[in-house]
This record gives structure tokens, sequence and C-alpha cells, in this order.
């Protein structure tokens, strides 16, 4: 049987790695070669497949249409190869990442999940850090975060999770004892319960149903959106939380206030330095939570 020509796979490397990073001279010193050396070997992998990759303007460097489709097409059997030579090998060993999560996503969205990412990258280990100022802590301690935000910082790579909801959640005798229109007098003396990761969020419930001038009892302050809803359902007070957080508990002591939708200021993002990206922990959770919708 006739032996297929492969590519040049220093050339696929510093085509993949370009793409990635998004920048020549990034890839270029990952890999340890000259601006001008990664180019030539890109430049060989466009004579080898016939294509014109990348189009090139002074300092920068955009993918064509026929490179977008070149890297889609190669992207997943370019890590598919990787995979199979990890799987082969007992030199690899152990891939660790260093992940920030908030607890509540945790509990409810990725612990669910993790079992299929394990089956998938036996080598994978994630060591799990649940405390404050995640986004801050990114490229240090960190090598990824998911991250509730309003918007990650400049300088980030971040994957926006999702689009939320906002809801007034409270256990259903302290809702029965409000009835189904907002009385500001009778939820002026309520407790409200506001997490530390969503201090906009209590505005954006007030202003949507014109109670703007509301001043609650109380306003209690958590970093826990699991004792959060605990609070709720021994009516301890008013969880202000998301849409997503009460449907995932399927806790049936809870209900929402007054079946209104308001949209929430945050999203659940997943945050890394751009160069992290190269790094084959943190890929190879990004690409999986990416893939798997949590």
């Amino acid at each position: 049987m006739p032996t297929r020509r492969l590519p040049p796979l220093r050339a696929l490397e510093a085509f993949m790695r370009t793409v990635r990073l998004g920048s020549a001279r990034a890839a270029a010193e990952e890999i340890g070669l000259s601006p001008s050396a990664l180019s030539r070997r890109i430049s060989n992998l466009e004579d080898f497949i016939g294509k014109k990759l990348f189009t090139r303007a002074r300092q920068s460097m955009q993918l064509t249409d026929e490179g977008q489709a070149f890297y889609e097409a190669v992207h997943p059997q370019f890590e598919a190869l990787a995979r199979a030579v990890e799987s082969q090998s007992e030199n690899i060993s152990l891939l660790r990442l260093h992940l920030g999560v908030l607890p509540l996503f945790g509990s409810q969205r990725l612990f669910p999940r993790l079992g299929e990412l394990r089956k998938r990258h036996p080598l994978l280990h994630i060591d799990i850090d649940t405390g404050p100022h995640l986004e801050d802590r990114v490229g240090d301690t960190l090598d990824a975060a998911i991250i509730l935000s309003r918007g990650p910082s400049r300088g980030l790579h971040a994957v926006r999770l999702d689009h939320n909801m906002v809801h007034a959640i409270a256990s259903r005798e302290v809702a029965a004892t409000l009835g189904d229109k907002a009385d500001v007098e009778k939820l002026s003396k309520q407790t409200f319960l506001i997490h530390n990761e969503l201090p906009a969020s209590f505005e954006a419930w007030k202003s949507a149903l014109s109670l703007d001038e509301l001043e609650p009892a109380a306003i209690d302050h958590y970093d826990s959106g699991q004792l959060m809803l605990e609070a709720a359902a021994q009516g301890l007070g008013i969880a202000i939380m998301h849409d997503d957080h009460m449907r995932r508990a399927a806790d049936n002591r809870l209900t929402d206030l007054y079946d209104i939708e308001v949209e929430s200021p945050y999203s659940y993002w997943f945050v890394c330095k751009p160069t992290a990206l190269e790094q084959r922990p943190v890929r190879l959770f990004h690409d999986w939570l990416v893939a798997a919708g949590l």
C-alpha cells in the first residue's frame, strides 16, 4: 500500500500556533524561532497544499477564507493525533490544570459533566480553586477560571458561556404573603439576599418592575449562591439570582416572584491568558467546555 505524503509537521505546528495566538510574533516566541523562520515554515505549508493561508500586511497575518477552511478541517485531526500519542505513551506525565470556579457553577454545571472529560482525556487532572478574586489571579495562581462578570478585563481570552435572566427567588410561604403583584409596602418589609458577584442584579430587577425607590428592611450579602438558595428556601430572604440557578437547583421549596424576566447584566465566562491556550491542559479543557455547551 503506497505511503501518503504527509505535510511538514513543523510547518503545520507553526500554522496552528499562529492561528491560536493570533500573532506570528507570539507564535515564533512560543516555538523559539525568529519571525522570519516561522514565516518560512508557513510558506512551506502553503506550497505543500497549494493554497494561500494568510494575507500578510506589515506585522499582521490574517487568515484567508481558504486558510480558515484549512484550519477548521485540520484542527480536530491535529488534536486527535495528540490524544492518540498521549494514550500510547508511557513517558507523558499527568496534565494538570489549575482552574478557578465559582462554587455554584461547579456544583450545578461543571461537576455533573466532568466524568465525560475524564473519559475523553484520562491524563487531564484539575485542581479546583473556589477562592475570591478569580479573574485577578488568572495567569498567576490560576491557569484559567470560570467567572461571573459584566465583561472580563481586556487582555484575557474570554468565551461567554451563557445569557441569563434575573429572578427574585423566595420560599413558597414568602411568595404567598407577597401576592401576585409587586407591592412596594410589602417588599419594603423583606430582607433581600444579594451575591457579592452580582451587585447590579438587584437594581436591574427593581428597575424592570418600576420599583427604583424600594428600600428593603435589610440586604444580606453572600459569597455562595448555594447558601443563598438554602437561605431563601428557609424563608430568610428573597434571593436575587439567575433563572438558571433556580432551574438547576430543582428545589420544590422555592419559587420566583411575579413571573417576570429581567435580563441580567452578568454572564458566566471562561477566561485565561491568550498564551495559555498553548498549554495543553488549558486547550483541552477550553475546547471540551465550549463543545459541551455547559
